[in-house]
């Protein structure tokens, strides 16, 4: 079991990723814990002082010239994530949830935020018992950040709200933190803001997409090689020399993927001369390194968006050092909204150009010699044709799923958040798109495994051998219709896991 240590300089991808999804245990060091007492003393100053100061003794948004008594402002933050938890819908997934707290935990780290160590330390003490807050799917628009999401996670300190029972049924809070030994926090002024002021959500689920997605473009590669191997492809098209004259990085690491792929087969050998095969192939062969490498560069640019913001402040207002509390507008959900918005769109289309690749492997016109829908007795047997229904299906949502959620602004809090960024939304429908993808890789894999068996005695690849060797207890040889959704989840989970890759790797260089 791995520790995760808040320093104040913060946490990297893999450190989200690791709390998240795996069962890294998290710490808060000392140096956070100093930076966040030194800020806390400067509001007790301020609170001294009775100056009106924005979260400190004001109330939020279009009540900020609301002043507030003193003697009220632990209510006022315990108010705040009672009607700042207003979300409705399914419950979002533990991973997303996790990574939100962990995020949370990260900014307060930093020291400019105003609040006690022990916030921290309470939100640590829900990732390490497996306490996951309950948080309904809508509710954020990207404004002052995830307000809703994170506002049901702050709730749960104070034992109020919903978490997760080990069921999946929705507990109140006070009893689990109560089973666990936990006591529930009273919040002191400027705290309750502090908890859900922040881009925590859209952020949390990027970095999850991110990581899902080099992995899925990965696969991209390897499935369009098995099928262009199948349809008796030439791989002419992927020398280096050819993408060195158009030096995109992505398209450079995505052909020599599909060169290595392809290399020390039989069945490409066998029609390495023939002319017919092997002068010009369509778009979605000869040109899978263009699409699948400019999703790769369109996940970097990405990824680059989450890394500044995983090194920033988001709350607001901000505690600075020399005793300044600035309202800032660093909330603002923009970057990570138009990020994930154009990552599905490069995702969207590697799983568009895939689909358009099994099309191709089933009509007996343009597989080179195939047959009908990849079955030996056509017509009593429909082969994989509904497989290609179902991959039509999701590249026509992904399309849908493409459209932009970071131009859909609406005004809220009276006019005082008069844009916001719907970063959420966008978060949420990249994942999305990237679980469609993931389905439609897995039909490519098994069209394509069906082709190379259908070449025999020819043999594949290396990575085509493997491919084989991965389908066969679940998907088998050639032969009558079997019930196909359970050989199409199976290959969902050969896209998904590491295993595929890890045995083409064994017996060549790793994969870009």
């Amino acid at each position: 079991m791995s520790v995760v240590e808040i320093l104040p300089t913060g946490v990297s991808p893999a450190d989200v990723v690791a709390v998240a999804r795996g069962d890294a245990t998290v710490e808060l060091s000392a140096a956070a814990s100093a930076a966040m007492t030194d800020s806390r003393a400067i509001v007790a100053e301020i609170e001294r002082q009775e100056r009106p100061v924005y979260g400190v003794s004001t109330g939020f948004g279009a009540l900020a010239n609301t002043f507030i008594d003193p003697q009220r402002r632990t209510e006022l933050q315990h108010a705040l994530l009672r009607s700042h938890a207003a979300g409705v819908g399914a419950r979002m997934p533990t991973e997303v949830v996790r990574a939100m707290l962990l995020l949370r935990v990260r900014s307060l780290a930093k020291g400019l935020s105003g609040v006690r160590p022990v916030v921290a330390e309470r939100l640590i003490d829900l990732l390490n018992h497996g306490i996951t807050p309950w948080v309904p799917e809508h509710g954020s628009l990207g404004a002052s950040g995830d307000l809703a999401p994170l506002a049901h996670c702050g709730l749960v300190l104070t034992g109020e709200g919903w978490v997760v029972g080990k069921d999946g049924a929705r507990l109140p809070a006070g009893q689990v933190l109560g089973e666990a030994g936990l006591a529930p926090v009273e919040l002191a002024a400027k705290e309750g803001l502090a908890l859900i002021n922040g881009t925590d959500g859209m952020l949390g689920m990027l970095l999850l997409a991110a990581e899902d997605a080099a992995h899925l473009f990965t696969m991209a590669d390897v499935t369009a090689a098995l099928a262009i191997e199948a349809m008796l492809g030439t791989d002419r098209p992927f020398q280096p020399e050819l993408h060195a004259i158009r030096p995109h990085p992505g398209q450079r690491d995505s052909a020599g993927n599909l060169a290595r792929l392809l290399r020390s087969s039989a069945i490409m050998d066998s029609h390495r001369d023939d002319l017919e095969h092997a002068v010009q192939d369509a778009y979605s062969m000869r040109c899978a390194p263009q699409v699948a490498g400019a999703a790769r560069d369109t996940l970097a640019f990405a990824v680059g968006v989450a890394d500044r913001e995983l090194a920033s402040v988001v709350d607001n207002p901000v505690v600075l050092p020399d005793g300044r509390v600035e309202s800032t507008g660093n909330f603002h959900g923009a970057p990570l909204g138009f990020a994930a918005d154009y990552l599905a769109i490069a995702a969207a289309e590697v799983g568009a150009i895939s689909e358009r690749r099994v099309d191709r492997l089933l009509d007996v016109t343009r597989s080179r010699g195939l047959p009908p829908f990849l079955t030996p007795d056509p017509g009593v047997n429909s082969g994989l044709m509904i497989a290609q229904y179902t991959a039509a299906g999701l590249v026509a949502e992904n399309r849908r799923l493409a459209a932009p959620a970071s131009v859909d602004s609406l005004p809220t809090s009276g006019m005082q958040e008069d844009h916001v960024s719907m970063g959420w939304a966008a978060t949420v429908k990249l994942r999305t798109v990237l679980d469609n993808l993931t389905s439609l890789l897995a039909v490519e894999l098994l069209a394509a495994v069906r082709g190379l068996q259908l070449r025999a005695p020819l043999t594949p690849s290396p990575a085509g051998q493997a491919a084989i060797a991965a389908v066969s207890e679940f998907f088998g040889e050639p032969g009558p219709d079997a019930f196909l959704a359970p050989a199409m989840e199976s290959g969902r989970a050969v896209i998904k896991g590491r295993e595929l890759r890890a045995a083409i790797e064994a017996a060549g260089p790793p994969l870009a």
